[in-house]
């Protein structure tokens, strides 16, 4: 197999979220994209964080029962972010999704977010090339 960057295949369409968001905001910011996760940036634009849908049910549950949207992206990140490089191969990649249970990471050059690799998109070009 060809050795292939991983920015040939990442998505570079990316919604990117703020820390202080109102989290019915950004879930709705994540649903409308159809994205399984957002990279949170912060002032500076640096990456702290990552919202992911999952991350999104306590706060959706709590609105549901208390009929009352409260919190922000801040209070349901993850702050622990499994991130790629830019000049990372797709097997690489492919070997990460194989040890975590992510759906996409986010694609890193130097410290700035420069796109997401999605686990179907690693999978679709495996397919594709192998």
């Amino acid at each position: 197999m060809i050795e292939h960057r991983i920015t040939s295949i990442m998505r570079r369409d990316v919604q990117t979220l703020a820390p202080e968001t109102p989290i019915r905001q950004a879930i709705s910011i994540l649903l409308e994209a159809r994205a399984a996760a957002a990279p949170v940036l912060g002032e500076d634009g640096q990456l702290v964080g990552i919202l992911t849908q999952k991350d999104c049910f306590r706060p959706a549950l709590h609105a549901s029962y208390h009929q009352e949207w409260t919190g922000s992206v801040d209070d349901q990140m993850s702050l622990n972010v499994i991130t790629v490089y830019a000049s990372d191969d797709v097997i690489r990649v492919a070997e990460m999704f194989l040890s975590h249970s992510h759906r996409v990471f986010p694609v890193l050059e130097g410290t700035q977010v420069i796109g997401m690799a999605h686990r179907s998109d690693v999978l679709t070009f495996m397919l594709r090339e192998g």
